[in-house]
């Protein structure tokens, strides 16, 4: 179990939904958070809320300057969770180049500039803690996943990387991939989503992720299976079953 009394993460992407959910559970647990997004109102909101000690840092993580300056104002820290992203569904048939230019810029190069921020000072300490929320959307091509699900396998490849890189040293890195979670940015979805998740529900195995030695956490477990299941097919079938 870890000890979490007097630890600092930073949380970026924390002012509502899984981020928000996380924060309380992570400030309920001792921790030192300094929140991040780009709505200071949100986040000043939420920190209102906390019981523990709790620093607001507003940025935009598709501004590296923005980003370097918010790291600057953080400081040393034990560990950060990356949470930002943005959503809009759309197929390759009805492109908009602008929505799907943010979700690569939000939910991957985001994540990038941050831990170029954050990493290269754990390295140099030897220790620290990375955590990067996924999606199971990122294991293989969706319909009408242009952006998102491409950023996301991105991201996903990114947490598999520094894994690999820093597996042996003092420093953890952890990825959860999330089914869909009732938010904002599924409210925008016209379709049926299976085993929808409360934000609360998702920030919970978040934590308990984050709690143990896993690398990785997919959930919800069974709809996991469907979405794990899919990358041993071969294209003929998969696209059949899952690309309608």
């Amino acid at each position: 179990m870890t000890t979490w009394e007097g630890k600092r993460y930073w949380l970026v992407g924390a002012s509502e939904g899984l981020g928000r959910a996380l924060a309380a559970s992570m400030s309920r647990a001792g921790v030192e958070l300094i929140l991040t997004a780009r709505n200071k109102e949100r986040l000043q909101a939420l920190a209102d809320d906390l019981p523990g000690r709790t620093r607001c840092v507003p940025a935009d993580v598709t501004d590296l300057a923005s980003v370097k300056t918010a790291a600057e104002t953080v400081g040393e820290i034990d560990g950060v969770v990356y949470l930002a992203g943005v959503y809009w569904p759309f197929p390759a048939q009805e492109w908009d180049a602008e929505k799907a230019e943010a979700m690569c810029d939000v939910n991957f190069t985001g994540a990038a500039r941050v831990l170029g921020m954050v990493v290269p000072g754990m390295v140099e300490r030897g220790q620290g803690h990375v955590v990067i929320v996924g999606s199971l959307s990122g294991f293989r091509g969706l319909p009408g996943s242009i952006g998102y699900g491409s950023a996301k396998a991105g991201l996903m490849h990114l947490a598999e990387s520094m894994h690999a890189d820093l597996r042996k040293t003092g420093i953890r890195v952890q990825l959860a991939n999330p089914g869909f979670i009732r938010t904002r940015l599924t409210d925008k979805n016209d379709f049926r989503m299976p085993f929808l998740m409360e934000p609360e529900d998702a920030a919970r195995q978040v934590f308990e992720m984050m709690n143990s030695s896993q690398f990785k956490r997919n959930f919800p477990t069974v709809f996991s299976w469907v979405f794990r299941f899919s990358q041993f097919l071969p294209d003929w079938a998969y696209y059949r079953l899952f690309g309608r």
